[in-house]
């Protein structure tokens, strides 16, 4: 496994809608290149930021496939497929064509709820079948449920096919206890755009973010710079992405950042219900930053 793959800043593509709300794959295409021309270091298909809940199985395929053509191996790609069922997701990781993809990113189960013994029983579960290495994702925000960094030290130790972590806590402590106790070849991710710089400045390899959907070139520098031990630079630019980050999720992501894509000519602001645009204000404050930063 090439861990260099993942080390600095990858980007969670949101799915573009036409205004009838098909998958607007020409708009996709040109935010692929955007990304890959700002030097995003790798994408993220169909993770949470994606709207993957109301996106069909077979839209999902059409996606997959549409990253692979349109990277064309420029960048490399992580498929995102998770979920509650286990068996279910067992199946599906043996019969989805990963062809294109470097790994796949799999979120802990969400509203089941389990204990960390059924966490850890899920993905080692998963262990077993995946067709590629594996990145377990943690976003108590999303599924109520935290893998605490015991139960994550303990599959990173126990599933060879698990070979990081997107940690999307937001809890620094946490982050560290995983770093301090990982194996030497287990990666740590942030999931947290808050908190990813702090993270990368104690050792974390990079961040799967949602503000370099956006502002790739200026989140890229600040990540950067942590992994440089440039502390100034870096600590000087997570200062001044704190206030977007806080517009762009404080109505709830992916919201906030199709507002910025949209800003920036790329795609049309639709979400698919029920999720649906930031307000105007929230929207024109969005609008200063883009005028801003790149």
């Amino acid at each position: 496994m090439n861990k260099s793959l993942y080390v600095g800043t990858g980007v969670a593509v949101v799915t573009p809608f036409t205004a009838d709300l098909k998958v607007d794959f020409k708009s996709l295409q040109n935010l692929i290149n955007y990304l890959i021309d700002s030097d995003i270091r790798y994408l993220v298909a169909m993770g949470t930021t994606a709207e993957s809940p109301t996106i069909s199985v077979e839209e999902k395929k059409q996606i997959f496939d549409f990253f692979v053509e349109t990277v064309e191996g420029r960048v490399p790609l992580v498929m995102g497929l998770g979920g509650n069922d286990t068996m279910a997701l067992r199946r599906a990781l043996q019969q989805v064509d990963t062809t294109g993809f470097s790994a796949i990113l799999s979120v802990s189960p969400y509203y089941n709820r389990p204990t960390q013994e059924g966490i850890y029983q899920h993905y080692r579960s998963l262990d077993e079948v995946t067709p590629l290495p594996l990145i377990l994702y943690n976003v108590p925000g999303r599924t109520s449920s935290n893998i605490n960094p015991e139960t994550a030290l303990r599959i990173a130790n126990d599933c060879p096919n698990v070979i990081g972590i997107k940690d999307a806590s937001g809890d620094l402590d946490q982050g560290k206890a995983i770093l301090d106790g990982r194996p030497e070849d287990f990666i740590v991710l942030s999931g947290d755009d808050e908190t990813a710089i702090p993270l990368i400045q104690s050792g974390a390899e990079g961040v799967i973010s949602v503000i370099a959907g956006g502002f790739p070139r200026f989140f890229s520098k600040g990540v950067a710079a942590a992994l440089e031990g440039d502390e100034n630079k870096a600590n000087e630019i997570a200062t001044l992405a704190q206030p977007i980050i806080d517009l762009l999720f404080v109505e709830g992501n992916p919201g906030g950042i199709k507002t910025v894509l949209n800003q920036r000519g790329l795609i049309e602001n639709q979400l698919r219900l029920p999720l649906v645009p930031v307000s105007s204000s929230v929207a024109s404050k969005l609008k200063t930053y883009v005028n801003q930063y790149d």
